[in-house]
């Protein structure tokens, strides 16, 4: 669904010609606040829009998908995003988890996540989904194009828009799920014992039993604000008691934020770029709320706030991104 294209400046950015260093984002949020520039950002979304604002600027699953598809083909060269090598730097367990673990990485889109992750756990099996045919696509000749050992036997990639719909009964049918909320099941922990072929493959359309980890990097904030919850309670029913949710994502005031005219609004710090793609832009209680409200224990959540500032024309870019990490009990609460 969303690749952070944006995101991927300050990893180009960090070359030669840039030096980068970290802020605090309060400071920046008080130089935000005190600008009169950046007022439409921050006022209320207009409540006597609200019904025209469903209708008009809140598009359907399938416009959704055409969007994406449109950019993604635009983008087919996959010059455009970079492998996401730090990744496993800021996500470890990654790296570290079982021989036998899964992994269901959602908005995969050219594959720039799934190369980072095949590549630094060779044992590792990734089931990869997103709303446009032409992004797993791109992710499909990527993977193979790495020439990463067995990466090929290890991915599977599969179309599906969260938001709007069920993930499939192969990654966690009615009977698991159900299992997840009523007793204590296999865990993280628990998996590492498993041989690589007790996972049976997508493709013969058998039940995985759920996985051990989520991946959301840069993917919730293309989804329209109202399906956000809905999108991480589906999130949650295929997460084994014991699994986590690893996050990454547009933060409040981030540059590309700031970018936007006042007639891209959709919502309260909701917008929509020409092209029908839409990107949010999280506050640390929002993600939290939208989480926890779901079941989800936080274990990490923070602002992210990289400096970059060119050295030959002074150019300076903040950026500002959301890290967190969210487990699933391992019992139920009302267990």
């Amino acid at each position: 669904m969303m690749e952070g294209g944006e995101e991927e400046e300050i990893m180009a950015a960090t070359a030669a010609n840039y030096y980068s260093k970290d802020f605090e984002w309060d400071h920046l949020r008080q130089e935000i606040e005190n600008n009169p520039c950046h007022a439409h950002h921050l006022l209320p979304f207009p409540k006597q829009d609200d019904q025209q604002h469903t209708l008009l600027c809140s598009p359907q699953e399938d416009d959704d998908s055409e969007a994406w598809s449109k950019f993604h083909t635009r983008h087919s060269t996959g010059k455009f995003f970079k492998e996401r090598r730090y990744l496993l730097k800021e996500f470890p367990e990654l790296a570290s988890c079982g021989e036998c673990s899964t992994i269901l990485e959602i908005g995969c889109g050219n594959g720039s996540t799934a190369l980072a992750i095949l590549r630094g756990n060779k044992s590792i099996s990734l089931y990869a989904c997103d709303c446009s045919k032409e992004a797993l696509e791109r992710a499909k000749e990527n993977i193979e194009a790495a020439n990463i050992n067995l990466a090929k036997e290890r991915f599977y990639p599969f179309q599906c828009d969260f938001s709007a719909s069920r993930f499939p009964n192969w990654l966690a049918c009615t009977a698991c799920r159900e299992n997840f909320f009523q007793k204590q099941s296999m865990c993280i922990s628990d998996a590492r014992s498993c041989s690589k072929q007790d996972f049976p493959s997508a493709k013969n359309n058998s039940c995985i039993g759920g996985v051990d980890f989520v991946t959301l990097i840069f993917t919730l904030s293309a989804v329209p604000l109202h399906r956000m919850s809905r999108a991480i309670t589906e999130c949650f029913s295929v997460l084994k008691p014991g699994g986590l949710l690893l996050f990454r994502d547009y933060g409040l005031y981030d540059m590309t934020m700031l970018r936007f005219e006042p007639e891209q609004r959709v919502g309260y710090r909701e917008y929509m770029r020409s092209d029908g793609t839409r990107s949010y832009f999280f506050c640390l209680d929002r993600v939290r709320d939208l989480f926890c409200a779901t079941g989800f224990t936080e274990l990490e959540l923070e602002y992210c706030c990289v400096q970059s500032v060119n050295r030959q024309n002074g150019k300076i870019m903040q950026r500002v991104w959301i890290h967190g990490k969210f487990q699933r009990p391992h019992v139920h609460v009302g267990s």
